[in-house]
């Protein structure tokens, strides 16, 4: 199994603490995910956010619909969770989300490892551009709810 990686990194003009709680409460998912994936967070809401929440979604990719259900594996507030797929499309996916205080604000940083099946095929040509696509969008709705940031990086 070949494990890709992606990173971003995004600064944003507000503290660690701020963003954090924003990102721990999971209805707030729906807002930072692009409406072309058709997202639906199935778990019932209040979803209390600790290491061992399962959070489980319905979504649509190219179309085809498709049930995620994750598992918050490290909760450490205000600067660090790891989110990893239990069940889902992915072989593996296992993203970690930072928030570091800088010059301000904070550097929101996400590192994504993930897997998936056919990735000779599946993964350049429909894979990576639709995380790519995803995490561009999600940088674009946290900078106009969060006021001007600096422009995300790709950093893989």
């Amino acid at each position: 199994m070949k494990i890709r990686e992606f990173q971003t990194e995004l600064w944003l003009p507000l503290p660690p603490e701020e963003l954090f709680s924003f990102f721990a409460d999971a209805a707030n998912l729906d807002a930072i995910t692009p409406p072309w994936l058709h997202f639906h967070i199935v778990t019932p809401p209040p979803i209390a956010m600790h290491a061992g929440a399962l959070i489980d979604y319905r979504l649509r990719v190219h179309g085809l619909p498709l049930r995620w259900r994750t598992r918050i594996n490290a909760w450490q507030p205000p600067y660090r969770f790891v989110d990893e797929q239990i069940r889902g499309p992915y072989r593996q996916w296992i993203h970690e989300h930072t928030f570091e205080a800088r010059d301000g604000g904070t550097l929101a940083r996400d590192v994504v490892r993930y897997a998936v099946p056919f990735d000779f095929i599946a993964h350049r040509w429909f894979v990576r551009p639709d995380v790519e696509r995803i995490f561009e969008y999600r940088a674009g709705a946290l900078l106009q709810r969060f006021g001007v940031g600096r422009k995300p990086t790709s950093i893989s």
